[in-house]
């Protein structure tokens, strides 16, 4: 398989590209010059390359950033996915192309919508939960409109190492293992009662190659392990790694204007097409996780 990722040098990338490789693709990746919201650059990229697959994975992933800046997070995910779907089009051999959207667009939900399948109603509640859901219509319209085959992902939070520090779990482990090298302190945090649905990344990247090669074109799956997990309960897990006990304080500034209390996901469509089930331990992705921030004290 030849395939294009786009957001290669993101967190998922490398570790796609990896997976990729080691499955005997070849694969394309340019890097930051060729920007998804150029369309004449991603086109020609695209075009260039004639892949059999596309994995866009290029996009502003920050929610707490969406609020910031709302327009950028709409141009870059959203309007750069029509460009992206454009260059699909313009290929000889249209490729299939696999949508990295996300569970944001379920917004809130009560205790019983869950697990959440991919029929329930999508209730954005975020400036990015909205430019995942007006990407991944995109990518339906194109599909049902020209026939493009696409291939949507509803990602729900993946975490590993190399995951930048804007990000729950990679900002704890940052922040603990800077704790354990000088000998404690006040842990500051946001909202832990919120629960999440976490894949070591390791997995997600297998979903998707499987996605490709096994996936219905126009459908839509949920790329998730089926457990809820609080953030206080990560907490509590890297503080135990690391071997230290610490005052967690509560830090009003990280508090986000719209928290969802709870995303969890169903992956059984994903399992009945594909065969893929999670196989690291939330545990194993922990620690090596705040394995790549640790230093021994005093240095």
């Amino acid at each position: 398989m030849r395939a294009f990722v786009t957001g290669g040098s993101g967190f998922v990338g490398p570790w796609l590209r990896r997976h990729l490789e080691d499955n005997g693709d070849e694969v394309i990746a340019p890097g930051p010059e060729v920007d998804v919201t150029d369309a004449a650059a991603i086109t020609k990229a695209v075009v260039d390359a004639a892949p059999t697959a596309i994995y866009h994975l290029a996009a502003l992933a920050s929610v707490g950033d969406s609020w910031r800046d709302p327009a950028r997070t709409f141009e870059v995910n959203a309007t750069g996915t029509l460009h992206l779907l454009e260059a699909a089009r313009a290929c000889a051999t249209p490729p299939t192309v696999l949508l990295i959207c996300s569970a944001e667009v379920y917004g809130v939900v009560t205790p019983e919508d869950l697990p959440l399948t991919e029929e329930a109603p999508l209730r954005p509640a975020t400036p990015y939960a909205a430019s995942k859901v007006a990407a991944e219509f995109l990518g339906l319209q194109s599909f049902l409109s020209y026939g493009l085959p696409v291939i949507r992902v509803r990602a729900f939070n993946h975490i590993g190492p190399g995951q930048a520090g804007s990000f729950v779990v990679s900002d704890l482990a940052q922040r603990v293992a800077q704790l354990a090298a000088t000998g404690g302190g006040k842990l500051r945090v946001g909202n832990t009662t919120t629960r999440r649905d976490f894949t070591d990344v390791r997995d997600v990247v297998r979903a998707y190659r499987l996605l490709v090669a096994k996936g219905e074109p126009g459908e839509v799956y949920n790329v998730c392990t089926g457990q809820d997990v609080s953030i206080e309960h990560l907490i509590e897990r890297l503080l135990d790694l690391a071997g230290i006990e610490c005052e967690v304080e509560p830090d009003p500034s990280l508090i986000r204007p719209v928290d969802i209390p709870v995303l969890r996901g169903d992956p059984s469509k994903l399992a009945r097409a594909t065969g893929w089930q999670p196989t690291i331990p939330l545990e194993q992705t922990l620690k090596e996780t705040l394995a790549q921030y640790s230093v021994s004290p005093g240095r």
